[in-house]
């Protein structure tokens, strides 16, 4: 039976609630012109006004994670190797689509969360064009209540705090743990109790020689739990020294900002933390924040 918090609900309705803020904050955000997602608008019917602060605060957010995806499956495609994308409890995210968008499909793309949320994104799939057509390839893609398989993009409903049904639905779906694999929690582990959070995370690093575990929150732990590598830094960092000074001048002569100690409060409560094993040395340590933006 499921917790229940002091408001009367679940942890788990409680954790999708954050899902369906965080999309309308992106929403909100692309409409204003911080970063280009053509896809978003289709997960989220209308935003509501976000303060400047919250809106840069995601920039540097989508912006930090979509750069080091990018890299990872650049690097590989350069190498000649397939590549394997697994976003775990990836809500209404559009990297899948963005990654289309500029030809940098990986060979396989993995969805991960509650069957509440994956529900609701297969219907958002299957009735909107722009997203169903990145689904095409050798096969049609084939929907289910709360799951679909397509030739690329696997969308799999699962709990990631049982790391053995993880596992056992990943395999059904297709996953192929030889694969350069790079993994994404964005604001995800927080919402795990520690010891299942770690587990997921050595679970990951146990089976996947050749990797990256991407994370966004306040925490860092991959060198306890079976990764040969790992760095992370705050966002307050991302954002003044990581990403292109131009790329921030432009997005903050995009909204009037009156208290900037708020929002490097905001940014230092938060840091990407980056783990990584590269057996098959395909140059992962050089997957960093100080390239340029990608919008």
């Amino acid at each position: 039976m499921a917790a229940i918090c002091s408001e009367g609900i679940t942890e788990d309705e409680a954790i999708i609630a954050t899902n369906n803020d965080a999309t309308s904050c992106k929403r909100y955000a692309t409409e204003k012109g911080y970063w280009r997602d053509e896809f978003v608008k289709h997960f989220c019917k209308k935003a509501e006004r976000k303060s400047p602060e919250i809106s840069r605060g995601y920039y540097a957010r989508v912006t930090a994670l979509h750069n080091l995806v990018t890299q990872f499956v650049s690097l590989t495609k350069t190498a000649g190797l397939k590549s394997q994308v697994i976003s775990l409890g990836a809500g209404f995210d559009t990297t899948y689509w963005r990654l289309c968008s500029v030809g940098l499909q990986p060979t396989n793309y993995f969805e991960v969360d509650l069957a509440t949320v994956t529900s609701k994104k297969c219907q958002y799939i299957k009735t909107k064009l722009p997203l169903l057509d990145a689904l095409q390839g050798s096969h049609d893609p084939l929907f289910g209540v709360d799951e679909i398989n397509s030739t690329h993009y696997h969308l799999v409903a699962g709990d990631l705090r049982d790391t053995e049904q993880l596992d056992r639905k990943l395999l059904a779906a297709g996953v192929d743990k030889k694969l350069p694999t790079v993994f994404i929690t964005e604001c995800v582990l927080v919402y795990i109790e520690p010891k299942l959070s770690s587990q997921l995370i050595e679970w990951a690093g146990k089976h996947f020689s050749t990797s990256m575990f991407l994370n966004y929150e306040p925490q860092r732990r991959y060198l306890n739990n079976g990764w040969s590598a790992s760095w992370a830094v705050d966002m307050d960092t991302v954002y003044q020294q990581l990403l292109p000074a131009d790329e921030i001048s432009r997005v903050e002569r995009l909204e009037f900002l009156d208290e900037g100690d708020l929002l490097t409060q905001l940014l230092r409560h938060y840091c990407i933390s980056v783990g990584y094993n590269d057996k098959n040395d395909v140059g992962l340590a050089g997957v960093n924040l100080h390239g340029t933006a990608h919008r």
